[in-house]
C-alpha cells in the first residue's frame, strides 16, 4: 500500500479554520462527503478522543490525527494546509500546526495503518516539501507536490 494510492484530490483543503476543534471538523467533512464511511459521528467521536488522550501535533508544524474503526474497509487520508497556522492545536514542539494529515483506517488495517503513517512521516522529512505544501494555492497543487516521487 503506497501512500499516493490512497491520497484523493477531494479529500484535500487549504483549511479555512483556525482552532483545532473547527480544523478536525473540517477534514471529518472531507472525509464524510467522499460517501466512504457510513457512521461518520464515529469517525468524529473516534477522532475527538484521541486528541483528548495526546495531542496529535508531532511538531515541525505538523498534525497526524489517526484512528482505526470498525466499518472501514479501506483507509483514508484527509489532507489540510493551514497557512497561518493552528496555535491551539498543543503540538509537542508548542508551535502553530500547518499541515495536517487525517487517517481513518479499519480496526484490522493495522499493518496498512502503520504503513501509511511511517510514508507521511518520511515525506514530510523534507524541509522543502513541507514549505512547498504551506505556500500552496490550490488542493490540486498540494495533490501534485503529495504525490511527486
Amino acid at each position: 500500500m503506497k501512500f499516493f494510492d490512497i491520497v484523493q484530490p477531494e479529500h484535500i483543503a487549504l483549511l479555512e479554520s483556525k482552532n483545532k476543534n473547527d480544523v478536525l471538523i473540517e477534514l471529518i467533512d472531507l472525509i464524510a462527503n467522499s460517501g466512504e464511511i457510513e457512521d461518520i459521528e464515529s469517525v468524529k467521536d473516534a477522532i475527538f478522543h484521541r486528541e483528548q488522550l495526546m495531542s496529535t501535533g508531532i511538531g515541525l508544524g505538523i498534525a497526524i490525527p489517526h484512528i482505526r474503526i470498525e466499518g472501514v474497509s479501506k483507509p483514508i487520508i484527509a489532507v489540510g494546509i493551514s497557512k497561518d497556522g493552528i496555535s491551539d492545536y498543543e503540538s509537542i514542539d508548542g508551535q502553530p500546526v500547518k499541515i495536517i494529515f487525517m487517517i481513518v483506517a479499519g480496526k484490522e488495517q493495522h499493518k496498512e495503518y502503520i504503513t501509511l503513517l511511517s510514508q507521511i512521516v518520511a515525506k514530510l522529512k523534507s524541509d522543502d516539501v513541507r514549505e512547498k505544501l504551506i505556500s500552496s494555492r490550490s488542493s490540486e497543487e498540494i495533490y501534485r507536490i503529495l504525490t511527486e516521487s
